[in-house]
């Protein structure tokens, strides 16, 4: 069984200008313990998993194909 992917779409990078890029695609890593405190845990440009408040993101569904080629990526 294969867990859904989910992503988010960067919105305000204040405070973590060189972490987060506005406007990017970012894949959310699953963190229940994260979720519960409204944050979410994503690689960020330092190629690390870091979490970040939701404050910052739009969660969004994208169609299958594209999915697909974030996933290869």
């Amino acid at each position: 069984m294969t867990t859904k992917k989910h992503f988010v779409l960067c919105v305000e990078n204040t405070g973590y200008e060189a972490s987060l890029i506005t406007r990017k695609v970012y894949e959310v890593i699953p963190d229940q313990q994260a979720e519960q405190d409204d944050f979410i845990r994503v690689i960020d440009e330092s190629g690390e998993d870091y979490l970040y408040h939701t404050s910052h993101f739009v969660f969004i569904e994208l169609p299958v194909e594209i999915e697909r080629v974030l996933e290869a990526a």
